[in-house]
This record gives C-alpha cells, structure tokens and sequence, in this order.
C-alpha cells in the first residue's frame, strides 16, 4: 500500500530520521566490528560491514515507508510495529550502544531524537 505524499515538514522529518538511524547503525559498527570489514557505506554514507548495511537498509526502508510519521514520537511508541521480530532485537542493541555516543558524534541528531522532533 502507497503512502500519501509527505507535507514538507514530513517529509523533512522522515528524511532526518533515516539519517539519525543509519548514523546510529555506523556508529555501533565502528565500535563493534573491525575496520577491515566495513566495505559497504550506510545511507549516512558512513563505512559499516555487510551485516550492519543489512540492518542500517531495513531500518531506512521501514523509515521510508512509515505511514505514522505525521504522529509518531517514536518507534517504540508506535501503535503498529513494522520491524520483524529479529531486527527489532537488532535496532535495540543498536540503539543501547548508540545511544549514549551519539552526543559525542552526532550531538545535535541526538538531541532531537530525545527531544522526539
């Protein structure tokens, strides 16, 4: 099923999200897997291994196709979870390492992810 097409403000928010996903996604790969094996570039065009653009994929494929955007606050908050059973266990793990260096990384991405905008 298509999604309506995105107001600007939307649209602008889903944009940011996929970026501070995927920035997310580069940065537990880089504290977690060897340089060596970061082959692939996320959607934040950062280096990460095979598994991770996997994971940093679905997570802005599911980003993108979102229909709750205009509402949501975040994923976990959301009526209807769209992240199958593994990847929901993927982007936690991800998240809870992230999480916490994303002010050193990125500081405004994580600013406005606590502040849910």
């Amino acid at each position: 099923m298509d999604r309506p097409t995105d107001s600007p403000a939307t649209a602008k928010r889903r944009e940011r999200e996929k970026r501070t996903i995927s920035c997310m996604v580069a940065l537990y790969c880089a504290g977690n897997h060897d340089s060596a094996e970061r082959t692939e570039a996320a959607f934040c065009q950062e280096p990460v291994c095979p598994a991770c653009a996997e994971i940093d994929a679905y997570a802005v494929n599911r980003t993108e196709r979102c229909r709750h955007m205009e509402t949501k606050t975040s994923c976990g908050e959301c009526e209807s979870h769209c992240y199958s059973p593994e990847m929901r266990e993927a982007i936690r793990r991800i998240m809870r390492y992230s999480g916490p260096r994303m002010m050193t990384k990125h500081p405004i991405a994580a600013i406005r992810h606590r502040l849910k905008r």
